[in-house]
């Protein structure tokens, strides 16, 4: 770790890794902010059992959020400092009640200060599910990446890899997939790595995420060992075989349509993993005052350079910015 990482760190009033109990399991926590007052962010990410780049490893490695909000860094259940066997990996189900354990349990240590929720893809599942459960909780919500239902297996994600250099004997397999009512995790990996390789609908080409920083940032952590760091990908949640395709199955609709508090969805007009166009329908005949769409020219479902930027000029200031503007019905 360098000097000017270990100097922030010891510059924050709060800078520390926790233990909560989450779903009846003890899961480590990192809570960093330099100031103890700001507001609290709770960052959901993304995978199930990618925390990337915002993770229990990342302390005092990003200073422009840490000054302006107190960030609640959890590496869910399954992955990073919290790994566990593949069969040790709960249902969805589960993961909502841990998420909505975390939120109490920051809500009683922090009770002066707001709360709000920042979800990337499976982390903007875990944020809906929240925000209608305990919305007396949280102050707002912002999304990137937006789950709504028929993940992957949708007509405008298949419509692109049919129109795509997908070789033929691919676009078989992958018709024979789709016709399936039920997808193991091993056909639904096989239709994202078409995904990222033929499409923008992944990751845009010309707009990849720089994570050499990052990466190296994790492992000279000084809360991850080795093998944690490992777990950042390769891990339970990434193996269950049950996981992923329960997730395939879900449906926010009724969720977003009903949200009771202030909630932004980013989208990038790329996306096919969760289909811009999809989210936007959603978002424009919701007829809730609380959710707001915003599109992300030039983006895709993994937020590159203009992605991370919307997030912080869009999101953060939205986050900063939603007091107590939530319309309840």
């Amino acid at each position: 770790m360098n000097k000017k990482r270990k100097e922030y760190i010891e510059a924050c009033e709060l800078s520390e890794m926790v233990t909560f109990r989450l779903g009846g399991i003890d899961q480590k926590v990192l809570i960093e902010g330099k100031s103890a007052g700001n507001p609290i962010v709770i960052f959901l990410h993304g995978g199930p059992g990618t925390p990337i780049p915002f993770g229990a490893g990342c302390r005092g490695l990003f200073p422009d959020l840490t000054e302006k909000a107190t960030f609640v860094f959890w590496d869910q259940w399954g992955c990073g400092i919290n790994n566990c066997k593949p069969e040790e990996v709960p249902s969805i189900d589960g993961y909502v009640d841990m998420t909505v354990d975390l939120i109490r349990a920051v809500s009683e240590r922090f009770p002066q200060n707001r709360i709000s929720l920042f979800g990337v893809s499976w982390g903007s599942y875990l944020a809906a599910r929240a925000a209608r459960i305990i919305p007396e909780r949280i102050s707002s919500v912002f999304t990137y990446g937006q789950i709504v239902s028929n993940l992957v297996f949708n007509d405008e994600t298949l419509g692109a890899l049919a129109h795509s250099s997908l070789p033929d004997e691919k676009k078989e397999q992958l018709r024979g997939i789709a016709a399936k009512s039920e997808h193991s995790l091993e056909e639904i990996a096989a239709v994202m790595k078409w995904l990222m390789k033929y499409t923008d609908g992944g990751q845009s080409k010309d707009d990849k995420m720089p994570v050499g920083r990052t990466i190296w940032g994790l492992l000279t952590s000084p809360d991850y060992s080795f093998a944690d760091f490992k777990a950042i990908m390769v891990n339970g949640a990434v193996k269950s075989k049950t996981l992923m395709p329960e997730l395939i199955r879900c449906d926010l609709r009724e969720d977003l349509r009903h949200v009771q508090v202030p909630y932004l969805i980013l989208q990038g007009e790329r996306d096919l993993v969760t289909p811009f166009a999809l989210v936007k329908k959603l978002a424009d005949e919701s007829g809730n005052p609380n959710l707001r769409f915003v599109p992300v020219p030039g983006s895709s479902h993994r937020p590159g350079s203009k992605g991370m930027d919307a997030v912080i000029s869009e999101g953060f200031s939205f986050l900063m910015e939603s007091e107590t503007t939530s319309v309840r019905e």
